[in-house]
This record gives C-alpha cells, sequence and structure tokens, in this order.
C-alpha cells in the first residue's frame, strides 16, 4: 500500500498555517486538479489527495489529532479516511466553475437565417446573362402585428419572474465563498417580457411563412455551380435582427454541341473526305449565330481553328473568349456503286500512304 504524504506536503503549507491559509491553499488546488478541469490521468488522484488533506485540517479537532498520530490517528479519527468525506455539496461549486451557467444578457436582435436554393439555365443565358424569378418560401414578420407577436392594440407587459432583464439570478454560498449564477430567465427566454395577448394571426411568434417571388439578375459569363447572393431576402431576424440572405446555386445546362473550357468554346466540326483533301468554305455555329470557315486543302482530323471572341464573355470586365474549331474527317460507313467505283480509282492513282502531311 503506497505511503500517504503529509497533509501539509499536498497543500503545500507550514504546519503553522493559518485557517485562511489553508482554505486558501485547498481552493487554488482543488481549482487546479478538477477532473472537469483537469484532463492529465493523475488529476483525479492528486484532486482527492488535496480533499482528504483539506478534510484533516480544516477541521480543528481532526487537525490536532492529525499533528499529534499523524495518518494513524486520522484514520482512527475518520473511520473510513477519505472515502467518509461528503463531497455531495460540491457539485453545484464546480458546476459553476467549470461547466455552470454562463452570465447571461437579456437576448440581443439576431440575423435571420440564410436560405439556398438552385436554379437552371441555358448555355446561352449563362453566356449572355438574363434575368430570372425564383419563387421562394421564407419566414416573415407577420402582417398583422408587424412581427411584434402581440394582438393590434395591445403592448407586451415586463416580465414579472425577472423584472425585465431576462435574467434570474441565484446565491450560493460555500466553503469557496459567495457564488452568483446568472442564468437566462425560464418564463420570458430572456427577452425580459412577456405577451399577454397575442397576434390571432402569428399566435404570438411574429412571424409566418410566406411565399414570395424574387427577381435575379445573372450577369454574363457566369459558370455551372456559380452562386448569387441576393442580400437581406431571406428569413426574418428575431428582435429586431436584419433578414438573412439568399444564395441561389446556378445549374447550367450541358449544349447541343458546344462545351465550355474556361471562357473559352469548343466545337467539333465534322467533314468529308472531299472537303479536307480539296479544301472548303464551311459554315460554323457559334453563339452569335453561323459564319464562314476557310478549310486548306489537305486539313487532317484534329486540326484546331481559332475563332477569335466568339467565346464567352468574360464575367464583370470586357471581352471574349474564343472558339476553338477541331476537325473531324467523317469516313463515310455506306456508298453507292457509283461513289465506291470512284473510291477505287482514286486509290489506284494514290497509291500506299507515306505519311501524313504536316497540319
Amino acid at each position: 500500500m503506497p505511503t500517504k504524504r503529509d497533509y501539509y506536503e499536498v497543500l503545500g503549507i507550514p504546519k503553522n498555517a493559518t485557517d485562511e491559509e489553508i482554505k486558501r491553499a485547498f481552493r487554488k488546488l482543488a481549482f487546479k486538479y478538477h477532473p472537469d478541469h483537469n484532463r492529465d490521468d493523475n488529476a483525479g488522484e492528486r484532486f482527492k489527495e488535496v480533499n482528504e488533506a483539506y478534510e484533516a485540517l480544516s477541521d480543528p479537532d481532526k487537525r490536532a489529532a492529525y499533528d499529534r498520530f499523524g495518518h494513524g490517528g486520522a484514520e482512527g479519527f475518520f473511520g473510513r479516511g477519505f472515502e467518509g468525506f461528503d463531497f455531495s455539496g460540491f457539485g453545484d461549486i464546480f458546476d459553476a466553475f467549470f461547466s455552470g451557467a454562463a452570465t447571461t444578457t437579456r437576448q440581443a436582435p439576431q440575423r435571420g437565417a440564410d436560405l439556398h436554393y438552385n436554379t437552371t439555365i441555358t448555355f446561352e443565358e449563362a453566356a449572355f446573362g438574363c434575368e430570372n424569378e425564383i419563387n421562394i418560401l421564407r419566414t416573415e414578420n407577420c402582417s398583422l402585428c408587424q412581427g411584434t407577436g402581440c394582438k393590434p392594440g395591445s403592448q407586451p407587459t415586463r416580465c414579472p419572474n425577472c423584472n425585465g432583464t431576462g435574467q434570474v439570478r441565484r446565491v450560493q454560498q460555500s466553503i469557496f465563498g459567495r457564488f452568483t449564477n446568472i442564468t437566462t430567465c425560464p418564463r420570458c427566454h430572456g427577452e425580459g417580457r412577456i405577451i399577454t395577448e397575442p397576434c390571432p394571426q402569428c399566435r404570438g411568434t411574429g412571424k409566418e411563412k410566406r411565399q414570395c417571388s424574387l427577381s435575379v439578375k445573372i450577369p454574363a459569363g457566369v459558370a455551372n455551380e456559380s452562386q448569387i447572393r441576393l442580400r437581406g431576402e431571406g428569413q426574418a431576424g428575431t428582435r429586431g435582427g436584419p433578414s438573412g440572405d439568399v444564395y441561389i446555386t446556378l445549374v447550367v445546362e450541358q449544349h447541343e454541341f458546344f462545351t465550355r473550357d474556361g471562357d473559352n468554346i469548343l466545337y467539333e466540326l465534322p467533314i468529308n473526305f472531299a472537303q479536307a483533301a480539296l479544301g472548303a468554305e464551311v459554315e460554323v455555329p457559334t453563339l452569335d449565330g453561323k459564319t464562314k470557315l476557310k478549310l486548306p486543302a489537305g486539313s487532317q482530323t484534329g486540326k484546331v481553328f481559332r475563332l477569335k471572341n466568339k467565346g464567352i464573355p468574360h464575367l464583370h470586365r470586357r471581352g471574349r473568349g474564343d472558339q476553338l474549331v477541331t476537325l473531324l474527317v467523317v469516313t463515310p460507313d455506306s456508298l453507292t456503286a457509283k461513289q465506291r467505283q470512284l473510291f477505287h480509282e482514286l486509290a489506284d492513282t494514290l497509291g500506299p500512304a507515306k505519311g501524313l502531311p504536316k497540319g
């Protein structure tokens, strides 16, 4: 069985310490080693040791027995030593120290919650911008009582439980001294006032759900999953606080044949063997309508042509990206008898391929 340390050593005080010095040392160490405050593995044992020492030295008779007979006298005096010590009165004290109610004040105005919505737009709308409308369901101040929660013509009254402070104070006396525990008033929930005649429309809540339509201006050049914020269009605040915001996430539909790479547009242009070999002037679709593109003779699959300023407008600044047109030479999968004969004749004149010319 481990040897107990000297109680004076445990509390860090001299043997002639006064009652006030004993109490002061105990408060300091109990606070330091309380398990709610100190997560060290040995804190619990040290806390018990400190309390056992204080039990022995804080009582004049027990202290005298300990000074005369040591721990043996203490065991005889206490019966079961530390196990006989009653800590039942310490709960509220340490709750106040470590996990008790913090000092509260009457509740302040609170901002309303934000709302989040998705809206779908076309590829062209994302490129050039548009104005859409969305329908949302939100909490607003009651239209009858204007958010007061009171029946029109009436006023809230001061809470008799906390006298309008929103707080309830409770004073506790303990070995640590006098503590004032301040909590939110349970009757008015910190408001400091109560509604005696509630509004018949909102039943005293001061709020009501309402469907509303909002206009959303979408700038040119937005991308998929971009967000737009509408300030002050969210849920209504409480106690006079401001409303929240509405965040709208844009979902851009895929285009039939365009894809987007940053502010550039990618397009694959299918052409036939004759156009690739002889060259041609072809029409290419763009966001601004069709435009003509001249293909040089001997054009190969994969060759890229750049159409300047035919891409996506830059977001919040001037200028546009480009449209990149990639050639795709299409091999016919069915031929007429005449076409087959002509290809055989062409094959005889061309001979075996010697490699691709540089594009």
